[in-house]
């Protein structure tokens, strides 16, 4: 195993910069299907919620603190405060939640 480590590694960064790099070969020119462009907008904030979402709601011992630290912080940042306070708010509530039980 570890004498085959340099080889894995050198694929996976081959892989790593081909996924990176075919978009940049295949679309040359500026996209001008509005459908496309608005699908390639949103990528980002999908991608983000996706991974997220479950490990905020699975970082607590239990799912009920998980749910209010998410809900507080997502309600912080609805309100357009700061991610230092949604992230404050979030793990004060997280604590409370989880002092009850």
């Amino acid at each position: 195993m570890t004498d085959r480590i340099w080889l894995y590694i050198a694929v996976m960064a081959g892989v790593t910069y081909a996924i990176r790099l075919l978009p940049l070969v295949l679309l040359r020119h500026e996209i001008r299907n509005l459908r496309f462009r608005s699908f390639l907008y949103y990528v980002p904030y999908a991608t983000l919620a996706a991974m997220t979402i479950p490990a905020a709601l699975t970082a607590t011992p239990h799912l009920l603190s998980g749910i209010v630290g998410f809900l507080i912080a997502a309600v912080t940042a609805a309100l357009g405060r700061g991610l230092l306070l949604a992230a404050a708010l979030a793990s004060l509530a997280v604590w409370l939640t989880e002092s009850l039980f």
